[in-house]
């Protein structure tokens, strides 16, 4: 026997119970509620879920699978297309309203507005809310009415706007229809990879809604009030490490914002109070790339400063695949590419480093890059991925100009000073002495040999000279602009 009036609740990035408008709305109509997921990667080709992405989305389903059973509901899986899903979903279960959040990829927004004009043709109320973002793409806009390009502007109109609300909490129970439909089984998507190469993931990361309460209450407690300082060194634990949960939406920034917003009232130390600012400033980085991506949905694929379509690009196969492999021959980048390999995450300031090496040493085109991150990276993000290359590469918005190019000793030497970092990930340099870590090729032969490791396994040679590399990088430059 079918219910009246029943919601579909359909789950995307947006994997928790906390501070989910769409399920709460779904609650307060006061009908039974089917929560469901549909997986479709085809249609958001071709910026479709990358491995680890497909490995933290596996972990995260299961969760919220054994949350939704702990509030008396179950969760529905099926494969897509979402609109035949739906439909299909819709007949089995008498529905009559479909509710979800807010996603803002190109491909995505495109295929959501033909559904909400399908669902409004079947006569299902169809209903959208924001769940990923303080500030939404369109209720941001400069003076003359037009979109930010510029980060700081965005950041203070961001900032006049009125505070967040308060999250929703999470419900007791969750109302369930007579007879939930059928459902796949989780591993029928196939999200795992069949040759195991996700341990360090496992051993770095919980997935899920309760992982994300654990790692802000760690980074809240040990980072948060040093992480104006903290932020730029990979050598210690000082960033807060929730890019993947709030991508899987695991963790909303609303949450976020106010947990950072009650801890900052109770502090005193002006120190402590610029670590929490510092902090909030990177949240809203989020939202700035997202406000880039909605307004200039073509970014991913080309660069927002038009001129640079015609920068003259020189890319090496053989250079490429040693940059992958964390094999250049520069410490502090093999570090940042290793650290990727093994966890499926690298500290933001290692990531510019090796974007700038890629870029600008190597002449290898952004998009390569990009590519890349979204394959390995747990916290793969269309808008965040974008913007970072862009930046990097000089072609987006609020980009740093071309010749600011990052110089991989010079770094590693300012951001990680005894090498810890580098001596972690790169291990055939750490019984090197410190002014050695990040070149260990000016190191003489007698203390090459003294370190160990180093002379025994051949650490790779520079792949390039950079200062050579540098030169070529700003030649290039020129031949761009004087076109």
């Amino acid at each position: 026997m079918q219910d009246e009036n029943v919601t579909i609740v359909w789950f995307r990035s947006d994997l928790r119970l906390t501070d989910n408008p769409a399920l709460t709305a779904a609650i307060e109509r006061g009908a039974p509620i089917v929560p469901v997921f549909i997986w479709a990667p085809e249609e958001e080709a071709p910026w479709a879920p990358g491995a680890a992405s497909r490995w933290w989305l596996h972990q995260s389903l299961s969760a919220l699978q054994q949350e939704l059973k702990r509030k008396d509901s179950r969760f529905i899986l099926r494969s897509g297309p979402t609109q035949d899903a739906l439909e299909k979903l819709i007949k089995e279960t008498g529905a009559t309203a479909v509710f979800w959040n807010r996603r803002y990829e190109p491909a995505v927004r495109k295929r959501d507005d033909a559904l909400l004009s399908w669902l409004e043709s079947k006569q299902i109320t169809a209903e959208t809310f924001n769940s990923a973002l303080l500030c939404e793409p369109w209720t941001v806009a400069t003076k003359s009415g037009k979109p930010f390009r510029v980060f700081t502007p965005f950041w203070k109109a961001c900032l006049r706007m009125p505070a967040p609300e308060e999250p929703l909490p999470a419900p007791t129970t969750i109302p369930a229809p007579n007879r939930f439909p059928k459902s796949s089984d989780l591993e029928d998507f196939s999200l795992e990879p069949k040759i195991d190469w996700a341990q360090g993931l496992r051993a770095t990361w919980t997935p899920g809604e309760t992982g994300a309460q654990e790692r802000i209450r760690i980074f809240s407690e040990n980072a948060l009030s040093s992480y104006a300082e903290g932020r730029d060194r990979p050598d210690r634990e000082g960033v807060s490490r929730l890019s993947p949960h709030l991508h899987f939406g695991e963790i909303s920034p609303r949450q976020i914002w106010h947990l950072v917003q009650n801890y900052t009232a109770l502090q005193q130390d002006k120190a402590e109070l610029s670590g929490c600012e510092a902090f909030v400033r990177q949240l809203y980085w989020r939202e700035f790339a997202y406000h880039l991506l909605f307004h200039a949905p073509h970014t991913p694929e080309r660069p927002l400063r038009e001129a640079y379509a015609d920068f003259p690009w020189a890319p090496d196969v053989e250079m490429f695949r040693a940059w992958k492999q964390g094999n250049t021959g520069f410490p502090y980048i093999d570090a940042g590419m290793r650290q990727l390999w093994a966890t499926g995450w690298m500290h933001n300031r290692v990531r510019m480093a090796v974007a700038s090496f890629l870029v600008k040493d190597l002449l290898v085109p952004w998009q390569d890059g990009a590519r890349w991150f979204w394959d390995t990276l747990v916290d793969a993000d269309l808008a965040n991925n974008t913007l970072g290359w862009q930046w990097t590469a000089g072609c987006g918005a609020d980009a740093a100009p071309y010749f600011r190019i990052f110089n991989p000793m010079t770094q590693g030497e300012r951001f990680d000073p005894q090498g810890s970092y580098v001596r972690h990930w790169t291990p055939e340099v750490a019984g090197l002495p410190d002014r050695y870590v990040h070149r260990p090729w000016e190191a003489t032969q007698a203390i090459q040999a003294q370190s160990g490791v180093y002379a025994r396994q051949g650490y790779a040679q520079p792949l390039l000279n950079h200062a050579e590399a540098r030169m070529r990088a700003l030649h290039a430059y020129e031949i761009m602009r004087n076109k």
